[in-house]
């Protein structure tokens, strides 16, 4: 996977209408009901939290190639390195994983609170980790091991309870000729038709991978390259050989299968009415790279998995094992971390749904809704000294308070501003604590700001208070940021509620960093201005600008930040400010 390759996708997927009629006669799932889905999707929806493992013969270079280190991710390196076929087959020969334990894999996951495996059974490497028929690329004829991969993985998943699904890379493919490559092909090994790989190595490879070992929880397709309607029919039409299997959005040729799959980030607001899940590495290669030691923290992992939780998504957290099958130490402990924050606040995690409140300025929150009742899960990030937990905007009736870790009960009073919860000074646990707050009635939430005027006057709106918009747009914090990024679709956009309590004329200015020059467009009340940001030389470097005057009146207001499509670069917006004019 790549980020490229992820934009890349994103304008294939964008094409849904194309050939409707053939899709619709090739899916499954075409008549099916809304009841019917919900219950296809209901283990998947409770789940939350699974482990998704790449591995295959890429692990063997492990991110070098002739003596040099390559960049990228580590399953890419064939590509990146533009290695022949013949060549990249060599690395077979020493993959020899007479270290792989898929009873401790399954444990590993289980005792983290994964609910669920996705396992590369071939990725685009074109090599199949188990005993295909159509081809002798795969670990049985091809490497010293000779054992097919997926069946004991398949069996201690059945065993331990756990979910299994495969990954299934089914048009990129740099071995086979005819299947598709990034970039182009490097090798004239790799050239042929593409139609003749998708009917003698796609279909019949996805037919074994699902007839051959059980029933599977998902089918994880990815980076659909060349893939028309034609192409994908025919392997949409099997998975009637998995009945209720569930697939993701990266299919191709117009099919949108059950799940969105946003990569290495998540989306600021979910996805409005579809299922979604987002797929994340714990250093910066999917695939084993034996020189990649930036490894996320476990407060880092463990708050994504909050913060994807109060959005209504899934997480899909990523390990790379070693040719000897081997998963790297440092991704053991931070799973064995995660296991153990797990076993104290999974009831916060499993079966939640979104939160009803648009922003937090401590945490985030989950929620279950049992009949009259809703049962909200406060995950407290920054627990507050003073002892008094404000649930900003929250209007209805409490039925009890008390912390997920012991039961211990806690006085909650309604006010003015919602509801207060008086806490133990200290915080249960430094990464995310749980308060579990029981309330009649579905939630009734006044979104209310935290953004007021200073004693001197000045309104300061920061990139923390935004209420973002979109599916690639984030706040950034950590390494000289503390700003919205990754703003690369113009479509994104962002919003702020503040409050004026003295009126006044107003200079704004807003902190920008850019790598090139473009603009937004700022609208406060019934006023709007196009703000034309420079080229500041560096994402981290901000810089100060002048936007324009304001006269506004006490009341509140909103900001609205949205690009102007023409042109549009990413900008990183760390604040808007506005200062009372003299």
């Amino acid at each position: 996977m790549k980020k490229y390759i992820q934009i890349l996708l994103v304008s294939i997927l964008s094409a849904t209408a194309i050939n409707l009629k053939a899709q619709d006669s090739a899916d499954p799932y075409e008549n099916e009901t809304q009841e019917q889905r919900d219950a296809r999707m209901k283990w998947w929806r409770e789940a939350k939290f699974g482990m998704f493992i790449h591995w295959g013969v890429y692990s063997v270079p492990a991110g070098t190639y002739k003596g040099k280190q390559i960049g990228g991710i580590g399953e890419w390196i064939m590509n990146s390195a533009k290695i022949p076929v013949a060549e990249y087959r060599e690395f077979a020969k020493q993959f020899n994983p007479v270290k792989y334990n898929p009873d401790e894999w399954v444990k590993l996951a289980k005792e983290a609170g994964m609910k669920y495996i996705i396992i590369t059974s071939k990725h685009h490497d074109g090599f199949a980790l188990f005993d295909s028929k159509v081809t002798e690329w795969d670990v049985v004829d091809a490497t010293p091991y000779k054992k097919d991969l997926l069946k004991p993985l398949s069996e201690a998943c059945r065993k331990y309870g756990v979910k299994l699904g495969y990954y299934y890379s089914q048009a990129q493919d740099w071995n086979h000729p005819g299947g598709a490559a990034a970039g182009g092909h490097w090798d004239p090994a790799q050239e042929g038709s593409m139609d003749e790989y998708i009917d003698k190595i796609a279909v019949p490879q996805v037919r074994e991978i699902l007839s051959n070992y059980g029933p599977l929880g998902v089918l994880w397709w990815d980076t659909p390259v060349n893939m028309t309607p034609e192409r994908a029919k025919k392997l949409i039409a099997l998975l009637k050989l998995q009945p209720g299997i569930i697939h993701n959005n990266r299919l191709g040729g117009g099919f949108r299968g059950d799940t969105e799959t946003p990569e290495q980030h998540i989306p600021a607001t979910g996805f409005k009415g579809r299922d979604w899940e987002t797929c994340m590495t714990m250093n910066n290669t999917w695939g084993y790279k034996s020189y990649d030691n930036n490894w996320k923290s476990t407060k880092v992992l463990i708050r994504n998995l909050v913060d994807i939780a109060s959005k209504g998504g899934n997480y899909l957290l990523n390990v790379g094992p070693t040719s000897e099958g081997v998963i790297p130490e440092p991704s053991i402990e931070r799973l064995k971390e995660i296991g153990k924050w797990m076993k104290v606040n999974s009831e916060a995690i499993y079966a939640t749904t979104a939160s009803p409140f648009k922003k937090l300025p401590w945490g985030r929150c989950t929620k279950k809704v049992a009949g009259d009742k809703t049962t909200l899960y406060l995950h407290v990030f920054d627990w507050p000294s003073d002892g008094s937990l404000l649930v900003p905007g929250l209007k209805n009736e409490v039925i009890s308070a008390s912390l997920l870790e012991n039961g211990k009960k806690l006085k909650a009073n309604k006010t003015e501003d919602g509801v207060v919860i008086s806490v133990p000074q200290t915080a249960s646990d430094e990464i995310s604590s749980t308060i579990i707050l029981n309330i009649k009635g579905a939630p009734d939430v006044e979104n209310v700001s935290s953004i007021t005027q200073e004693k001197d006057g000045s309104i300061k709106i920061p990139a923390i208070e935004a209420t973002l918009h979109g599916k690639t747009i984030q706040y950034e914090s950590g390494g000289g940021k503390d700003n919205i990024g990754f703003w690369t679709n113009p479509d994104d956009w962002v919003d702020w509620q503040f409050e004026v309590k003295t009126s006044g004329t107003f200079n704004i200015t807003a902190q920008v960093a850019s790598m090139g020059s473009a603009s937004f467009q700022l609208q406060i009340n019934d006023k709007s201005f196009k703000v034309n940001f420079p080229n500041t030389g560096d994402y981290v470097k901000f810089q100060t600008i002048e936007i324009g005057t304001i006269d506004l009146p006490a009341g509140k207001f909103s900001a609205v930040v949205k690009p102007v499509k023409e042109g549009w670069t990413p900008v990183n917006l760390k604040s808007i400010q506005l200062t009372p004019k003299k």
